[in-house]
C-alpha cells in the first residue's frame, strides 16, 4: 500500500520556461499564472516563460514564480489524477507551497507573503556582506565543527541546510565563510562549493527579514493545515494555524532540517514522494536520504502523464 507525500521545491529551482507545457495544455494551469499576475501586479508569467534569466533569478521575483508554477502543477494534478497526499512537504519557500495545498493559506496571500519575503531577505544582506557554500561528503557533526571553529574569532559563519546524507550547506559572512570552507576541505570534504546566491540565506544574519516577515504574516488569515505539513525549522508536523506563522519567522533565519524531516516522513511508512513544481532537485536529495522511497515529478505534460499511469486507479 502507498502512503503519499507530496513535496514542493525551494529557490535554485527555478528556469526559464518553467510551467508553460501545463498552461499551454490545461485551462486550470492558465488560470493559476493568470491569477499570479492580477495579484503580484506585473506579468510574473511572461516572465516565467521567457526571462530574462537574470531577473527570474532575483530573489524578490524567484520566490512567487516558483510558488505560482507549483500550485498550478499541483491544482493540473489534482484535476488530472485525484491523487492525494497524506503529508506535505516544502524546502524553504517550497513550505508556502505546502501550506498553499494544505488549505493552511490561500493562494493570493502566500503570494503576496513570499514576494515580501524575497524582498526583505535581500535587504536583510547587502550585496557582498555574506555568502552560501555547499559541502559535499563530510559528516555533519565535522561541518557543525568548523562553522564553529572559523565563528570563534568573530564573525558569522553556520550550518543552514541539512539537505541529505553528506550535503550540508553554510552560511555566513564572507571572511568566516571562507575560513570554514577551507577548514571543511581540510577536514575530509569531497567538494565545497560557494553558491551562486545573493545573500547567506537561513543563517541568524536574516534575523531582521525574519523579524519583518512576522509582522506580514501577522495579517494574514491562516488557518490549521488540513494535511499536516513537515516544518522545516523543526522537522515536525505543523497542525495549527499559530504553529504555521511560528515556523515561516523562524525558517527565514533557521536551518532547513530537509534530511531529518523526510527521514521523520520514511519512517513512518511513506514510500511515494511527488515533486510537485519546476525541477527535481528534492527528489535527488530524497533518493539520498532513502534508496526504499519511489519519487515522480511534475514539472511538465510528460511528467505528469507518467505519474497519472502509476496512480490511474487511484480514487
Amino acid at each position: 500500500m502507498s502512503k503519499i507525500a507530496f513535496i514542493f521545491p525551494g529557490q535554485g529551482s527555478q528556469y526559464v520556461g518553467m510551467a508553460r507545457q501545463l498552461y499551454d495544455q490545461f485551462p486550470v494551469c492558465r488560470q493559476t499564472m493568470e491569477e499570479a499576475d492580477d495579484i503580484l501586479g506585473f506579468a510574473l508569467t511572461r516572465l516565467c516563460f521567457e526571462g530574462p534569466a537574470e531577473e527570474l533569478n532575483s530573489t524578490v521575483n524567484t520566490q512567487p514564480a516558483i510558488l505560482a508554477a507549483s500550485i498550478a502543477a499541483l491544482r493540473v494534478l489534482y484535476q488530472e489524477c485525484g491523487l492525494r497526499p497524506q503529508a506535505l512537504a516544502g524546502h524553504s519557500l517550497g513550505e508556502y507551497s505546502a501550506l498553499v495545498a494544505a488549505g493552511a493559506m490561500p493562494y493570493g496571500d502566500a503570494l503576496r507573503v513570499v514576494r515580501q519575503r524575497g524582498r526583505f531577505m535581500q535587504e536583510a544582506a547587502p550585496a557582498g556582506l555574506g555568502a552560501m557554500a555547499a559541502v559535499l561528503g563530510l559528516d555533519r557533526q565535522k561541518v557543525i565543527d568548523c562553522c564553529r571553529a572559523a565563528a570563534s574569532s568573530g564573525g558569522v559563519v553556520e550550518p543552514v541546510n541539512y539537505n541529505c546524507p553528506g550535503q550540508v550547506v553554510i552560511a555566513g559572512e564572507k571572511a568566516p565563510l571562507g575560513q570554514a570552507m577551507e577548514l571543511c576541505r581540510q577536514a575530509g570534504a569531497k567538494r565545497v562549493i560557494e553558491l551562486a546566491v545573493s545573500g547567506p540565506f537561513h543563517s541568524s544574519l536574516m534575523r531582521p527579514a525574519g523579524d519583518r516577515l512576522a509582522q506580514v504574516l501577522a495579517e494574514v488569515a491562516v488557518q490549521d493545515p488540513q494535511i499536516p505539513v513537515m516544518a522545516n525549522v523543526s522537522a515536525s508536523y505543523l497542525t495549527s494555524a499559530a504553529e504555521v506563522k511560528d515556523s515561516l519567522t523562524r525558517q527565514v533565519y533557521g536551518a532547513v532540517l530537509w534530511e531529518d524531516g523526510v527521514g521523520k516522513m520514511v519512517e513512518e511508512g511513506f514510500n511515494v514522494m511527488v515533486e510537485v513544481g519546476p525541477g527535481k532537485v528534492l527528489s535527488g536529495l530524497v533518493k539520498k536520504i532513502s534508496r526504499e522511497t519511489t519519487t515522480f515529478q511534475v514539472d511538465d505534460v510528460a511528467t505528469l502523464e507518467k505519474v497519472l499511469a502509476q496512480f490511474k486507479e487511484v480514487g
